[in-house]
């Protein structure tokens, strides 16, 4: 009965039937792009967090530095748990903020005059100095 239990064991353990060296199915090291000459974990957690926080004191472009800085932990699921609720935080928050962003300024440069009408004169910018009076130099 040993002999049969024995047979029927996977000699190699990982399911996927790579290797330990494949680069594509390892995980990180390192939780930056800079590798080992990147932050620690406990750094990368404290720089993580901040570039989340940060992101909605109305500077979302920090969340796509997070994304950038970041990428091995977001490619890689399984890797630096503590690390990855702010990164993915920050690719969902960077992706809500673009799509925002595109949607308000296609909405102004396609619609333009035909779809607000009348309002629309209050709404544009090129005429502010003229409406304030601020065109002369006299």
């Amino acid at each position: 009965m040993d002999a049969s239990q024995s047979n029927d064991r996977n000699p190699n353990p990982n399911p996927r039937g790579n290797n330990g060296n494949s680069i594509t199915s390892s995980t990180p090291v390192w939780p930056t792009i800079d590798g080992p000459l990147g932050l620690t974990e406990d750094d990368s957690l404290s720089y993580a967090r901040k570039f989340y926080q940060f992101g909605f004191a109305l500077l979302p472009f920090l969340w796509a530095v997070n994304c950038f800085y970041f990428w091995p932990v977001l490619r890689h699921s399984a890797s630096f748990p503590r690390i990855r609720h702010y990164v993915l935080g920050s690719a969902v928050g960077f992706a809500v903020f673009t799509v925002v962003l595109l949607s308000w300024a296609l909405t102004f440069a396609i619609g333009g005059e035909h779809l607000f009408g009348s309002v629309w004169d209050k709404l544009v910018m090129y005429n502010v100095a003229e409406r304030l009076g601020l065109t002369g130099w006299s």
